[in-house]
């Protein structure tokens, strides 16, 4: 018999996100912390599951507390954790972070030995890739081995069942024993992606030639400056294969490029930002709804703006994400689609 296909899979990061309480305090001044969950590929099945998606989330976690807190937080959301595997000789991952609005977000990642980056191609091979509609990657997977390898053989597995692969960037500098490496695995995978989704900074980050065109201020590890022509590395990431790549442009929206060498811009939602962390994986939750539905590019995106744009004026990643009703009600409110 047949089996019914999910509607999406992610593969990579997941953690306990410890947001600081104090907002708008310096980091030295954070009196105390509001216990979360996070990580990109996470925080896109939970964005996904709260808009009615069938999602399920490769990973994996440790044998502690912090792992059965961010299994117990899954199952609520109604995200399906039979992929995640618990890994004995690891530990799940922790974030710290800060809250400064408009433009200060430092933190820090405590991933040494972490769990999600033990995920093995066996992991992957029982994980039923092929019962779903889309794979979702991630950059950071890419980083170190095994999840490096179980990545590649996640995103070949996809192609040979006819199951769209989809590739967030996720450039977290930190995560690299050198940035250039970063950009290396990358473009050795997207001959195997559909669609690739990243702000300029990642698309950069995934050209570059020197080291030194990245630099880090105030310990904002997702969201570095990084010197290059940004046409050129969107010229030199379409060539490689992809059909689709997103730039994400936060209050500016997003632009669409294909490999037919056009472009399309989708205006976002002007609104007031508390906290930009987790905006770009409530886009990607929004706009593959959109896919999933059906939906043109389009108007895709701007269901991905839309929840980008509610969860910024929130505290947190995951816990925040819209529902569809409350997408719905915000796209409606603010002119539609």
């Amino acid at each position: 018999m047949k089996t019914e296909k999910l509607d999406i899979i992610t593969f990579g990061r997941s953690s306990i996100d410890l947001y600081s309480q104090n907002i708008g305090a310096p980091f030295n001044d954070i009196k105390g912390f509001d216990a979360f969950v996070g990580g990109s590929p996470l925080n896109i099945a939970v964005a996904c599951a709260r808009l009615g998606v069938k999602a399920s989330l490769l990973t994996a976690v440790g044998n502690d507390k912090v792992g059965e807190f961010i299994l117990d937080f899954l199952n609520k959301e109604g995200v399906n954790t039979s992929c995640i595997t618990v890994k004995e000789n690891a530990r799940s991952s922790a974030v710290v972070l800060g809250i400064e609005p408009p433009d200060k977000f430092p933190l820090v990642y405590y991933r040494n030995n972490a769990a999600d980056s033990q995920v093995t191609i066996d992991d992957v091979l029982n994980a039923n890739i092929e019962n779903h509609r889309i794979l979702l990657i991630n950059g950071t997977a890419l980083n170190i081995e095994p999840s490096r390898s179980a990545t590649f053989c996640a995103a070949e597995i996809a192609n040979k069942n006819n199951v769209d692969v989809v590739l967030d960037l996720d450039f977290r500098a930190d995560q690299w024993h050198d940035y250039r490496a970063f950009g290396l695995m990358v473009r050795a995978i997207l001959p195997k992606v559909k669609i690739a989704i990243g702000t300029e900074e990642e698309i950069l980050a995934a050209t570059l030639n020197e080291a030194s065109q990245v630099s880090i201020k105030d310990q904002q590890i997702s969201a570095p400056e990084i010197k290059g022509d940004i046409d050129q590395s969107i010229a030199q990431l379409l060539e490689l294969g992809i059909e689709i790549l997103l730039v994400k442009r936060g209050e500016n929206g997003v632009s669409i490029y294909k490999n037919d060498n056009t472009r399309e811009d989708v205006p976002g939602f002007p609104v007031e930002v508390l906290n930009v962390l987790g905006a770009g994986d409530a886009f990607a939750g929004g706009f593959l709804y959109g896919i999933l539905q059906g939906w043109n590019l389009y108007k895709s995106c701007r269901m991905g703006n839309a929840s980008g744009a509610q969860v910024v004026t929130k505290k947190g990643c995951a816990n925040f994400m819209p529902t569809l009703n409350e997408s719905m009600q915000f796209i409606n409110d603010k002119g539609g689609f």
